[in-house]
């Protein structure tokens, strides 16, 4: 398996990519650079790509309406240029919350405008003259769609370093899941559990693999976790309760009620009165109790803290589900012990 390591999107940058280069140093295979309503990611992954020489570098996630398709593309290859063929291009549908209340986008149709997204952004990749008459994106837009029509089918000026940028596709519910198996290099699941995986996102998977196109290499999963390797049992409770907290956070409070996909997971793994519990003690101001509410068996499962052994045994459970690269959060108290994490992470994955 291959090690990644997502990165803070604010505060301290440039000391941040310093000490990345540590962590390529003792092995770290990929860097994730979030975007939700932040700094943007491309012009720091820019930044990333002139610092580092052998880490691939993504994007986690860009979401696919607040940019062109077009624009994705330009984007992806541009990143690509100056890092040397070393960029992955992740993408996701976000949710209502940000598209709508920051962007001021109509959230609508992910699965459709996905599959054209990645239609259009291949396209571009290829040099090829694009056009793209689907039922959510037009190109080139024509009189009678409401353009000027003077538009025209354009090809992209540069020469790509690569004709096909891998492409990973954040999804959690089935329908995404399947499409993220069907048509993407890469699918990332977050609060990825290896021993409920099947049960949750077996039958999805399937049904994409199905549908894959043979010119597509067999796909990634990276799975998103947190990492702190430790034999100080008060070292280790404490990481336990920062995961506690983060799933209280996103099980209980990233929705409404109905409208959480992150609860619904929770749900799909078998804790579905659990997930019902930690959102309404979440949703009536209740945090320390919600997080109280998680089962401890989600809690060791999502995450890889614990001592050497424990935590190589929970490596092997990830890879036996199918995991190909281990987006682990180091929660090490210092930069040392962050960097021995990974190092150790990564002789584990060996």
């Amino acid at each position: 398996m291959k090690i990644g390591m997502p990165m803070a999107y604010s505060g301290g940058f440039n000391e941040t990519v310093e000490e990345l280069r540590e962590f390529e140093a003792v092995g770290l295979d990929i860097v994730l650079l979030p975007e939700a309503y932040t700094f943007d990611s491309v012009s720091q992954l820019g930044f990333v790509a002139a610092r580092t020489s052998t880490l691939e570098i993504a994007t986690s996630i860009l979401n696919i309406y607040s940019r062109t398709p077009s624009l994705l593309a330009m984007t992806a290859a541009g990143i690509d240029y100056v890092s040397d063929g070393r960029f992955v291009l992740g993408i996701g549908a976000s949710g209502p919350q940000v598209v709508e209340g920051f962007h001021g986008v109509k959230y609508d149709a992910p699965l459709g405008r996905t599959r054209e997204v990645v239609d259009i952004c291949r396209q571009v990749w290829r040099r090829e003259k694009v056009e793209h008459h689907g039922k959510h994106y037009d190109l080139p837009l024509t009189k009678e769609q409401g353009g000027t029509g003077l538009g025209k089918p354009l090809k992209l000026i540069n020469l790509p370093v690569r004709s096909s940028i891998p492409i990973v596709l954040a999804a959690l519910g089935p329908k995404n899941v399947e499409l993220a198996a069907e048509i993407c290099e890469g699918w990332e699941p977050i609060f990825y559990l290896p021993e409920a995986a099947g049960a949750a996102f077996g039958e999805a998977l399937a049904a994409g693999a199905a549908k894959r196109p043979a010119d597509l290499p067999p796909l990634q999963i990276l799975v998103d976790t947190k990492v702190l390797i430790s034999e100080d049992a008060d070292v280790i409770a404490a990481g336990e309760q920062q995961v506690r907290d983060h799933l209280a956070l996103y099980i209980g409070g990233m929705g409404a009620k109905g409208k959480n996909f992150y609860n619904d997971l929770a749900a799909r793994y078998g804790f579905g009165d659990a997930a019902a519990t930690i959102q309404d003690l979440f949703l009536s101001g209740k945090r320390a109790e919600a997080a109280g509410a998680v089962p401890p068996e989600l809690v060791h499962g999502v995450a890889l803290i614990g001592a050497p052994g424990h935590v190589a045994e929970r490596v092997a459970a990830f890879a036996e589900s199918g995991a190909t690269t281990l987006n682990a959060t180091p929660l090490a108290a210092t930069h040392e012990g962050r960097v021995k994490d990974v190092a150790l992470l990564k002789e584990f994955a060996s």
